[in-house]
């Protein structure tokens, strides 16, 4: 009985092993963990605000894994998790005026402001990539600020050096898909 459990056990290691390096290996089986949803509204809103695409939907697949009605507990709202306020801004810079918070549960909506959003951090931050990502999420007064009192040095290698444990841990995920992205998708 024993021999058997133990036998079995094996088995299920070696797939599991299997499994995973097909996956890792595979773009079929890796597309499946890094879906690429909304690629059409992703590459048009990416190309109309000179952004990447891919670090587009590596945003979303963090941030809401592809689910258009997410809403965080701090009240972030659709794709890529915008704040209803930090939305409103967004809306007034882009001269819409009849904008609600609810629009943000369209994706058009939802990833065109991301993709803006995106955009203007890239234009201020001089389109440093990590500086970019962290201040997506940890505010770009507060990314500024830690750049100027040289609290972070800006540089992925150095995200244990941002105040925000939750920043850190934003810019490692979606580093590191942005790279699977990279690698699945990139032509």
């Amino acid at each position: 009985m024993k021999l058997k459990l133990i036998t079995n056990i094996i088995i299920l290691a070696l797939l599991t092993s299997a499994s995973l390096a097909l996956f890792t290996r595979t773009p079929q089986f890796g597309r499946l963990y890094y879906p690429y949803r909304y690629r059409e509204i992703i590459e048009s809103q990416a190309r109309r605000y000179d952004i990447d695409p891919l670090l587009v939907a590596a945003i979303i697949r963090v941030e809401s894994k592809f689910h258009p009605d997410a809403v965080s507990r701090k009240g972030a709202i659709g794709l890529m998790q915008i704040m209803p306020s930090t939305a409103e801004w967004i809306a007034a810079q882009l001269d819409i005026s009849d904008f609600s918070a609810d629009m943000l549960f369209d994706p058009e909506i939802n990833i065109r402001f991301g993709s803006w959003y995106l955009s203007s951090l890239a234009k201020e931050f001089d389109a440093r990539l990590d500086v970019v990502i962290a201040s997506y999420n940890g505010g770009r007064g507060h990314v500024s600020s830690w750049l100027q009192q040289g609290t972070w040095s800006g540089r992925y290698e150095d995200r244990r050096d941002i105040p925000f444990s939750e920043t850190r841990l934003f810019l490692f995920k979606v580093y590191n898909a942005y790279n699977s992205y990279t690698t699945l998708y990139a032509n």
